[in-house]
């Protein structure tokens, strides 16, 4: 099958115009679709007809998947999937974030060896709002100058989900807690797949640079935070139900807009690990 494609925006993201998730896909297509993931850093399928297994075995062929931390959130029948929601049934919520803004973030790079990519699938849709915004963090990198990529060049970053939590979403339980204690990270960070090198900090996770005088670890940090959400690294998608999206977490962050809080949103996302052999970030 010759894969059918066209662009999203003019420095990242591609759609696939004949790729089905549920469909069988021949090693060669697939290493075709694959590549261009990484290539592109978010990579659309819309119009697809939704089986919770058919996300599955997609995203397992392109690397383990973690069965995410907050366990209250999990699809109760497919733990693989994590459910992004502002569903209430029986006084429970069975989804995290709500339907409030979620600021600029990465997936999980408050772990020590983060997640490389997520799929997130819309299977039901606000009246209004909601809408996803990725930045392509290798863009502003290769942007940068001279003198800002030598600055940047041996240091590390403290990621905390305790950090993300205190602003945009709800603590976690102890248990959780000593599952994901705060990790440093490198602020430039290398590719696992292609090599290439990205900015790897962001607001929501990331509260200082460590080794580095607070006052001057802040003043980095907001001017990297400006800098990655300019708006020629910026992507908007609004969505349609039946769109999923896969983006690559070692070269993109994104962020939501508040949404409908009257209309039900149901989103369900994978999170899919890096190889072990380059799980850690360098």
């Amino acid at each position: 099958m010759a894969l059918e494609t066209r662009a999203l925006a003019d420095r990242f993201g591609v759609e696939y115009l004949n790729v089905e998730l549920r469909e069988d896909m021949d090693d060669m297509d697939f290493a075709e679709v694959e590549r261009l993931w990484y290539e592109n850093g978010i990579t659309l399928f819309r119009g697809q007809t939704f089986q919770e297994t058919d996300i599955i075995g997609f995203c397992r062929r392109l690397g383990t998947l973690e069965i995410h931390v907050r366990a209250e959130y999990l699809d109760p029948a497919f733990p693989e999937l994590l459910q992004v929601s502002n569903i209430v049934e029986n006084g429970r919520e069975v989804g995290i974030l709500k339907d409030q803004e979620l600021g600029w973030h990465h997936d999980q790079s408050y772990m020590k060896e983060p997640a490389i990519g997520s799929m997130l699938c819309a299977f039901q849709l606000p009246d209004w709002g909601g809408d996803t915004y990725f930045a392509n963090l290798a863009a502003a990198y290769d942007a940068l100058p001279a003198a800002m990529k030598a600055q940047l060049e041996g240091l590390k970053a403290v990621h905390s989900y305790a950090y993300f939590n205190g602003t945009w979403s709800v603590p976690t339980n102890d248990q959780q807690t000593d599952r994901t204690p705060p990790v440093l990270q490198p602020v430039v960070r290398t590719h696992p797949v292609t090599g290439r090198k990205a900015i790897y900090v962001d607001p929501a996770m990331v509260p200082l640079i460590d080794g580095v005088p607070e006052a001057e670890s802040q003043a980095l940090l907001d001017e990297l935070f400006d800098w990655i959400v300019r708006p020629e690294f910026v992507y908007r998608h609004q969505w349609q139900a039946g769109d999923a999206i896969l983006w690559d977490n070692a070269a993109t962050i994104h962020r939501r807009d508040a949404f409908d809080p009257e209309s039900v949103r149901l989103m369900k996302r994978t999170t899919i690990r890096p190889r072990p052999d380059r799980a850690v970030p360098y």
